[in-house]
């Protein structure tokens, strides 16, 4: 197997096109033989042409690097005669290798032939959760050395590194995936089945593995997931813990005196408000006491989190960090919703059924590889493309369809419950916990203690919970995915296997095709009935992206009625058929995909009737319907939307059986807002007798920052928005330069923000610096956020997402921008809906509503900038409005106690450069 010549190639180039004259400035080529690294070649090379500035700064390689050096030509022959023989291996081939090609030619070399492996490719198919596939990131994960990337020799030695431990990786799964994974490895964009089938073959005699087998597919089995255990309770004394483990520990005093707080609402079975600032270890504060509860009791503890990353890191990291303090161990089970995790039997369908792209045969590869090593089968663990994640939703979990006793055994969802059912700690999320099926679940029969961290994100999750959507352009795709017999979709699929059954030529089947084709064209009119009624109360607008409540359009329901009627009709004759299908005899694979394939999507039908009835035909009076879409392509823009007004009613139907049996404890880094401390908890619907306790970092965590608020800024509220942003475009450059980047720099409007990067792109006074824009820039709010700590000359521009739940520690954060105080547009659908409900009690919705959320907002905010008492940093306003209207106050005393100086832009910029030598 390790008898094949490889070849790993990296080049450097002086942009993306040899066509428009860029070139080759280094090469790279490591040689693997016999599974060894045995020669590597580099050479820098002179383009004949300048290396721009971009370049030199990506890859430190200088004009001087190669003044000396020879053209391409000069090592035209060598490289080729390198080539021969080998199979050629780049991360990213479709780069490296069209690009080497174009040079062998224009060096009047004959164009190489042979085989090529993509390491993109590779790393994506063996590490199928990994969070990045750029090469930095993927060494990085891997404990790959890469001291210089973006240099030809590092990245090409890095490089093999990763296809010497890929091609390990791929040898250590067992035989009956790599059967799977060669047997679609022919559909890939690289050469990788060639690497398979020599893989394959090794080890077609091995002995049987440790693995277990749903259907012949190999998962990890249930004896290698986490342990289900039990013990007898036993006393564990977490104070003792404080005094005698970790010498290095530094106590808190407002930590220790969160605990002893945490500790008396648990014993006391009381509800209990934290509030706890950023800084003083709020996590451990409620998890040590907590865990010593459970183990002293024999009860159980449940934590809910609105964010994947603080289960992770409460799982990974503060646990153990509490078994150090306990000295004992704690269990922990991890517990999410229904829909996390993967259904089998739907995955073994699909597993056996023909691909219909490459999106969908990779990510099956993938999902394969994939369970050979996941102890929790939760999806959201796996790094897929967009197409992919359609195919990663075919085989989530659902209530609709009940397991066979064979699939109950070896499955995830129902091991987490087993899991939990004997653990100390159960940690889950806000959806979880909200969603009243799950309050049937035994799970929680011995729960003593329910702490809510992150408490202020249960409105948004009760919310979300509660919301209907319909969008125009999913009801396409589903309509798509049926389709009638004429376009010859899953409908026309679907109607030859009943053939087959003798089952086709009957009324229910000829009656579907004809309903489907009913419900679809009403379905096109009534949408370009709306989309015609959105566009003529907006047919001033100067804005393209518009939103409008639903009562606020002029239209007529009956004929949504109609379509509704179509559709149940539809729906109630499938599921008939879909019964007659159960007793079809004799079925090939294929036909048994389709039938479930078919049933799938009749089942999305289902759901989409359910969304359209209720935002349409049955709202609510405690809900807001809204409708939003772009001007300038109606009506596939069109979504529609459907929000409860307030969530206490929810949350007290979760909460309420609990409150004075169990603890419920609230914690939050920002509970209140100093003009309306009950701000959250009464949208949370907490007694008012239940009182806020504040834990306040040590003295002298906020040290290192300072609050800048920029007196020579135009008053948004007196100019065009061009001119203001204009404005802010100068002010961020200005402060990008004298930080020398590392900021984030949040707004509230998307369109802003992109007007503000195209004029600073556009003014070129930044292009030494790396501009990541969320909504313009490419990947996951966490991948830009990775991008942006990876470059040292950095700024990041965010919306809404960033205010909060964001950490980025240390020097690697300097500065944060408000470009305009966090207000909720008042135009925005669900706010004025609200305010409409407030002012009609006589309230004021913006000192009561619109001032609070947004002075909560910028709280958050700040809450990015100082992580820990070692941090240094500024927090810029650059909205006037802070300063100039009576309510800016509120803004000034929700932030922690630091310096607040109101001087112009220049005086800033001056302050700013002489603060940082001081503080370096």
């Amino acid at each position: 197997m390790n008898s094949q010549k490889y070849v790993v190639v990296d080049i450097e180039t002086t942009g993306h096109s040899p066509a428009k004259g860029d070139r080759i400035i280094q090469l790279a080529m490591v040689t693997i033989e016999q599974g060894e690294i045995v020669d590597t070649y580099t050479k820098f090379i002179n383009p004949q042409r300048k290396i721009p500035a971009f370049i030199q700064d990506l890859t430190n390689i200088t004009e001087r690097d190669v003044e000396d050096a020879e053209p391409f030509e000069a090592y035209a022959e060598e490289v080729y005669r390198q080539l021969e023989g080998a199979i050629f291996i780049a991360h990213n081939i479709h780069f490296d290798l069209p690009f080497l090609q174009a040079e062998l030619s224009r060096a009047g070399m004959p164009k190489w032939q042979g085989l090529a492996m993509d390491t993109v490719e590779l790393a994506r198919l063996v590490y199928p959760t990994a969070f990045s596939y750029k090469l930095q990131d993927i060494a990085a994960e891997q404990g790959i050395s890469l001291t210089n990337a973006h240099r030809a020799d590092d990245d090409a030695l890095a490089t093999a590194e990763l296809f010497l431990q890929a091609k390990q990786a791929l040898g250590e799964l067992p035989y009956d995936t790599l059967v799977l994974l060669h047997k679609r490895s022919f559909q890939l964009k690289s050469d990788l089945s060639r690497l398979l089938f020599e893989i394959t073959q090794h080890k077609r005699n091995e002995q049987a593995d440790r693995y277990g087998r749903f259907r012949g597919i190999p998962i990890v089995p249930k004896a290698e997931r986490a342990q289900v255990s039990s013990d007898t309770p036993q006393k564990t004394e977490w104070r003792k813990g404080l005094e005698m483990v970790k010498p290095e520990y530094e106590q808190r005093p407002s930590q220790v005196a969160m605990m002893e707080a945490v500790d008396q609402a648990i014993h006391e079975q009381s509800e209990l408000v934290i509030e706890a600032s950023t800084g003083m270890g709020k996590t451990l504060g409620y998890l040590l006491p907590a865990a010593a509860y459970a183990k002293d009791s024999g009860k159980q503890v449940i934590i809910s989190t609105y964010t994947t990353h603080l289960q992770d890191q409460l799982v990974s990291k503060e646990v153990k960090l509490a078994e150090e303090f306990l000295g004992a161990n704690i269990r922990v089970a991890l517990i999410k919703g229904l829909s996390h995790y993967i259904d089998l039997g739907r995955f073994f369908e699909l597993l056996h059924g023909e691909d219909e792209s490459y999106d969908e045969t990779f990510t099956i590869m993938q999902m394969m590889v994939w369970l050979t090593s996941t102890r929790t089968g939760d999806l959201n663990e796996l790094n897929v493309s967009s197409g992919g994640q359609l195919l990663v939703d075919k085989v989530r979990r659902s209530h609709m369809r009940k397991l066979t006793r064979l699939e109950k055994t070896v499955d995830f969802y129902e091991h987490a419950l087993t899991e939990a059912e004997s653990a100390h700690v159960i940690v889950t999320n806000h959806a979880f916990l909200l969603n009243p099926h799950n309050q049937k679940r035994s799970i929680l029969k011995n729960v003593d203690a329910y702490i809510w961290d992150e408490a202020h994100q249960v409105v948004q999750a009760a919310v979300a919970h509660k919301e209907k959507t319909f969008v125009y352009t999913q009801w396409r795709y589903v309509f798509g995915q049926l389709g009638s017999y004429d376009e010859n979709q899953l409908f026309s699929k679907f109607y030859r296997v009943a053939e087959t059954q003798g089952f086709a030529r009957v009324p229910e089947l000829l009656q579907m095709e004809s309903l489907y084709l009913k419900y679809t064209g009403l379905f096109d009119e009534i949408t370009l009935y709306l989309a015609q009624a959105f566009q003529n109360k907006f047919h001033n607008s100067r804005t393209r992206k518009c939103a409008s409540l639903l009562d606020e359009l002029d239209f007529e329901r009956e004929r949504f009625m109609d379509f509704l009627s179509l559709l149940n009709s539809w729906i109630d004759i499938a599921q008939t058929i879909l019964q007659k299908a159960e007793r079809f005899t004799e079925l090939t694979m294929n036909e048994r995909l389709v039938i479930a394939d078919f049933r799938y999507w009749t089942e999305e039908m289902m759901l989409k009737a359910v969304e359209f009835s209720e935002i349409f035909l049955f709202p609510k009076e405690d809900e807001v319907s809204w409708i939003e879409g772009d001007l300038r392509s109606m009506p596939t823009s069109l979504s529609l939307y459907k929000r409860p007004y307030e969530v206490a009613s929810l949350v007290d139907n979760i909460i309420g059986e609990a409150r004075g049996q169990k603890a419920i404890i609230w914690l939050s880094g920002t509970m209140s807002v100093p003009s309306n401390e009950r701000f959250i908890v009464n949208q949370l619907g907490i007694p008012r007798h239940v009182p806020i306790d504040k834990f306040e970092p040590a003295d002298q965590f906020y040290s290192g920052a300072k609050v800048y608020i920029v007196e020579d800024m135009p008053d948004i509220q007196q100019v065009s928005q061009q001119e203001y942003i204009e404005s802010v475009a100068d002010a961020v450059t200005q402060t990008v330069l004298v930080t020398e980047g590392r900021c984030f720099v949040l707004f509230t409007s998307q369109d802003m923000l992109r007007k503000t990067v195209d004029l600073i792109q556009d003014s070129q006074l930044l292009d030494d610096y790396m501009l990541f824009a969320q909504g313009m820039s490419s990947g996951s709010r966490m991948k830009l956020l990775k991008s942006f700590q990876r470059f040292q000359k950095s700024v990041l521009f965010g919306t809404n997402s960033f205010w909060e739940g964001v950490d980025v520690p240390g020097d690697a954060l300097r500065a944060v921008v408000v470009v305009r105080l966090p207000f909720t547009s008042p135009e925005e659908p669900v706010f004025k809906a609200k305010s409409r409900i407030i002012s009609k009690e006589g309230i004021n919705p913006f000192m009561h509503y619109a001032l609070p959320e947004a002075v909560l907002r910028l709280r958050q905010g700040f809450g990015r900038l100082i992580r820990s008492k070692k941090d240094k940093g500024l927090f810029i306003v650059l909205d006037r409005r802070i300063e100039t209207k009576s309510y800016g106050e509120e803004f000034l005393h929700a932030l922690p106690d630091v310096p607040v100086a109101k001087v112009s832009l220049e005086k800033m910029v001056t302050d700013i450069e002489h603060w940082y030598n001081k503080q370096g």
